[in-house]
């Protein structure tokens, strides 16, 4: 995309703004909105934001964040310490943004991986090792002409409207304060069984009309599991017409 350079065009309002945009642009009044990871959490916002433009919404390996009493930036460094990277893109801005544009090609292929086995986190920003790691652990995911399709995208933009995004968390947790935090549309939660985030204990308690299901796969759900991915979604969709 055009890839803007301020970090406020990443914002919440910003991002789901842009996805009614689209509605508009092509004229229909509503969709059903399929997201990943920070997808689905935009997915899951523009059905609070713009609750009449959304038919249904899938969300895959995220679900559905209660906002809660701290701002996230905060509350994430409490849990985790500065060096998560969330909390460090926050605190050095510019640093991350730098080592994954000069390594693309290898912080990429060092991310989509499966079978990954378990290490212990060295010190540091998480995704600054990941970038500067020359030896991928796991298995690869995608292609090499698949991959290739994200480097060359990458390569092109950079990484800093990616890490603008959790730049905006605060953000949105201020733009989502005096939001109704009940999603009602029917929504479908598909999890990966292997994935490090976990199952929602309380998604119910925000999305009530919501299906909850999981592949056995870890993070990156659709990639792992595509067809058995369109076909938990579309048998979904037929069923809930």
């Amino acid at each position: 995309s055009v890839a803007p350079q301020e970090v406020e065009k990443y914002d919440i309002a910003c991002l789901t703004g842009d996805l009614a945009g689209l509605l508009d642009h092509f004229g229909y009044d509503d969709a059903v909105f399929v997201g990943h990871d920070w997808g689905a959490n935009v997915a899951w916002s523009m059905a609070m934001l713009h609750p009449k433009r959304v038919s249904k919404l899938v969300a895959l390996a995220l679900p559905y964040q209660e906002r809660g009493e701290m701002p996230w930036v905060q509350f994430l460094s409490m849990l985790f310490g500065d060096d998560h990277y969330m909390v460090d893109f926050n605190k050095r801005p510019g640093v991350a943004d730098a080592v994954l544009n000069d390594n693309a090609d290898q912080f990429l292929r060092n991310l989509y991986r499966k079978n990954v086995p378990p290490v212990t986190p060295a010190p540091g920003n998480y995704m600054i090792n990941l970038a500067n790691e020359e030896t991928a652990l796991g298995e690869p995911i995608m292609s090499d002409d698949e991959l290739n399709i994200f480097v060359r995208a990458f390569e092109k933009t950079g990484f800093e409207g990616s890490i603008n995004w959790y730049r905006n968390l605060d953000r949105n947790w201020q733009l989502l304060a005096n939001v109704e935090p009940i999603i009602t549309q029917e929504a479908l939660m598909i999890y990966g069984e292997q994935d490090m985030i976990p199952k929602s204990p309380t998604l119910s308690n925000f999305v009530p009309n919501v299906t909850e299901t999981s592949l056995d796969c870890g993070h990156w759900v659709q990639q792992e599991m595509p067809s058995e991915t369109s076909k938990l979604i579309l048998d979904w969709l037929a069923k809930s017409a």
